[in-house]
């Protein structure tokens, strides 16, 4: 049967990826960035997952304001680099798997989520960074994945709770597939930022802590934060750490904390990134 072995956590702030796509890795102002995901990338390679469920954010390029679907799942066999207005990022095509992915598309659905199916669906920096981050520069990602776009752009986005909920039933859909598979479960986006307004640049350390201490020690204090306190303490585009609990509701009630890196700043975002394992 399949197995979830892991959750991941870790922002998605655009300019990571084009410093990594203009060789501007090893330089004073990323390395440190950088150098905190290098244990990630070594234990990865370890851990060989076969797919990875990665929840990230779509940022108006395979959605508009025209379409707003609050869950979406990918059901292609492939999905290409979106184009964000400055050209597709030199990445490879993510492979998806269809056969999960419409594993999971029924099992919520006859759970009682209103899932959107895609089965076309370009993907741009929300879901490539992460994969940069753990794998680096691949000819091929060397995993295959479903990806799972939330709603953070247009209000009302969904609870933190209704997100734990989703992760509850993501893992009970993945334990009921019958394929032999090594699944992580990813969480994208955040930490705090904020990108217009007169609080523009906003970053707030002890909030995106405490944020990371609760994951393992309190998460269910995490599911009761309503978006005003997310606006307010983590910034406008702070919401997305709603994403986070998607992967940590699937996870199961207790983890072991296996590595965490939290740098500021990183264009005008702070970046987190933890990695959970559930109990075998």
């Amino acid at each position: 049967m399949a197995r979830i072995t892991a959750g991941v956590a870790a922002s998605h702030v655009p300019a990571i990826g084009a410093a990594m796509d203009r060789d501007q890795v090893g330089t004073d102002y990323w390395k440190p960035l950088f150098d905190g995901f290098a244990w990630t990338r070594d234990w990865i390679t370890q851990e060989r997952p076969d797919v990875v469920i990665l929840v990230y954010n779509d940022h108006a390029s395979e959605f508009s304001l025209d379409l707003i679907p609050t869950f979406t799942i990918g059901c292609a066999e492939t999905f290409a680099p979106a184009d964000e207005g400055f050209g597709p990022r030199p990445v490879p095509v993510v492979e998806g798997h269809p056969e999960l992915a419409w594993h999971l598309v029924q099992s919520l659905i006859l759970d009682e989520f209103d899932i959107t199916i895609a089965n076309k669906l370009d993907v741009d920096h929300g879901l490539t960074v992460p994969l940069s981050l753990m794998f680096g520069a691949p000819a091929a990602w060397p995993v295959r994945v479903v990806p799972v776009a939330v709603n953070v752009v247009q209000y009302p986005p969904p609870t933190g709770n209704r997100c734990w909920l989703l992760g509850e039933a993501i893992r009970r859909a993945v334990l009921s597939f019958g394929e032999d598979l090594n699944v992580q479960v990813w969480g994208t986006g955040g930490m705090s930022h904020q990108l217009q307004g007169p609080r523009a640049g906003l970053i707030n350390t002890p909030f995106d802590t405490a944020f990371l201490d609760r994951l393992v020690a309190d998460p269910q204090a995490l599911r009761r934060i309503p978006h005003l306190e997310y606006l307010r303490e983590a910034g406008s585009e702070g919401i997305e750490m709603v994403m986070w609990l998607i992967m940590r509701g699937a996870l199961g009630a207790d983890v072991e904390e296996l590595h965490r890196h939290y740098h500021v700043p990183a264009s005008n975002t702070a970046v987190g990134h933890i990695v959970l394992r559930p109990p075998v």
